[in-house]
C-alpha cells in the first residue's frame, strides 16, 4: 500500500538523555555502584574492596558514530577529562577539530586504541554486528564497551565470550534479542556475568526528553497547519521518476500556471515536482516543473504561444 501521509520525527530531542546514561553506565562500571548498593542493602560494609577503581580521568574514549548523541557524549567527555577519538563515515578533519576529537581513519583503530568504546551508530545493514569477535579482540585488557544504540550493532555471543574470558567490561542499555514488551521475563545468560552492567533500554526515557519530544511534535504540527511545510519529514522521495525539467518564465499573473498545467495534463504527462519562484517586485516568476517523460515540440510550442503572460519556455534533461 503506497504511503499517503507525511512521516516525521523529532531528531535530537532525546540526545542528552542518552548521553547522560552513557556516563551513568561508565561510572557505574568503574566505581562498581550496583555492587556497592547491593552490599549496603545486605548490611555489609566493605570499603577495602570497593575502594578499588581505576578512575576515568585521562583515559581514551572512542566514539563510534557522530550524530547528535555522539556529539553530546563528546562534550561531556571533555568535562570528565577524557581524551577523545572518533570514527564516523561522515567525519572530516575539519569537523573533528571543531568537536575537539581525533579523527580515526577506520573503526579498528578506535577499538585498538580506546580504553572505553561507546556506540552511537544507527542500525543499518553495514552496522549490523559492527562489533564482532575480531574487533573485541583488538580491545585493551580491561577496556569498557558501552552500547546505548541498538543491540544488533554488537555480536552478542562474541561479547559474551569476551566477558566470560575476563578480557572486557561492558555497559549495555540494549540487547540482541531483548523483550519487546515493557515488562517481561528476560533470562539471557549474558545478564549473569559480573563484568556486565545493564539497563532496560531506557536511554531516551527521562521526563526532560519526553517533554522535549512533545514540544517538538507540537511545533511540527503547528508549522504544518500554518504553512503546509513538514519539518523533519523522513519519507519524502530522495529521487522522483522525473527525467525532464520544464522551466517556464512568466509574468506573475492569474491563470498562467493553470494554463501550463492544463496543457501538460492534456498531453498525458505526469508532474512530479513543481517550484514557482517569484522575483523581486512580484512582476515576473520562474516556474520549474519536473516531468516523468519528455514533452514533444508541439506541447512546448503550445505552452510558449498559448498564453501572452509566458515569457519563455526551456526544457532541460535532469536524469537519464
Amino acid at each position: 500500500m503506497p504511503e499517503e501521509f507525511f512521516v516525521t520525527n523529532c531528531p535530537g530531542k532525546n540526545s542528552i538523555a542518552v548521553a547522560e546514561l552513557v556516563f551513568a553506565l561508565l561510572l557505574s562500571i568503574d566505581r562498581r555502584i550496583p555492587e556497592n548498593v547491593a552490599a549496603l542493602r545486605a548490611h555489609k560494609w566493605n570499603k577495602k574492596e570497593f575502594s578499588k577503581a581505576d578512575g576515568i580521568f585521562g583515559k581514551t574514549l572512542g566514539v563510534i558514530g557522530l550524530g547528535q548523541i555522539g556529539r553530546e557524549v563528546i562534550s561531556r567527555a571533555h568535562a570528565f577529562g577524557l581524551r577523545t577519538i572518533a570514527w564516523s563515515r561522515s567525519l572530516t578533519l575539519k569537523k573533528a577539530q571543531e568537536l575537539g576529537v581525533e579523527n580515526c581513519g577506520d573503526v579498528d583503530d578506535v577499538f585498538r586504541r580506546a580504553d572505553i568504546v561507546t556506540l552511537h551508530c544507527a542500525l543499518k545493514p553495514e552496522t549490523r554486528k559492527l562489533v564482532n569477535a575480531a574487533r573485541l579482540a583488538l580491545m585493551k585488557p580491561g577496556a569498557i564497551l558501552i552500547n546505548t544504540a541498538r543491540g544488533e550493532v554488537v555480536d552478542q555471543p562474541a561479547l559474551q565470550a569476551a566477558l566470560q574470558a575476563g578480557k572486557l567490561r561492558a555497559g549495555l542499555d540494549v540487547f540482541d534479542p531483548e523483550p519487546a514488551e515493557a515488562t517481561a521475563d528476560f533470562a539471557d545468560p549474558i545478564l549473569d556475568l559480573p563484568n556486565l552492567h545493564g539497563t532496560h533500554h531506557i536511554g531516551a526515557s527521562t521526563e526532560q526528553a519526553q517533554e522535549a519530544i512533545a514540544e517538538e511534535a507540537i511545533r511540527i504540527i503547528e508549522t504544518f497547519v500554518k504553512t503546509g511545510e513538514v519539518l523533519n519529514c523522513v519519507n519524502l522521495a530522495r529521487r522522483t521518476p522525473a527525467k525532464w525539467q520544464l522551466v517556464v518564465r512568466h509574468y506573475d499573473r492569474v491563470g498562467v500556471l493553470a494554463f501550463v498545467m492544463d496543457q501538460i495534463r492534456r498531453a498525458g504527462i505526469n508532474v512530479e515536482e513543481v517550484q514557482n519562484v517569484i522575483l523581486e517586485g512580484a512582476v515576473a516568476a520562474n516556474c520549474r516543473i519536473q516531468l516523468n517523460v519528455e514533452p514533444n515540440a508541439e506541447l512546448l510550442s503550445a505552452i510558449q504561444s498559448g498564453n501572452p503572460d509566458i515569457i519563455s519556455v526551456e526544457l532541460l534533461k535532469i536524469h537519464d
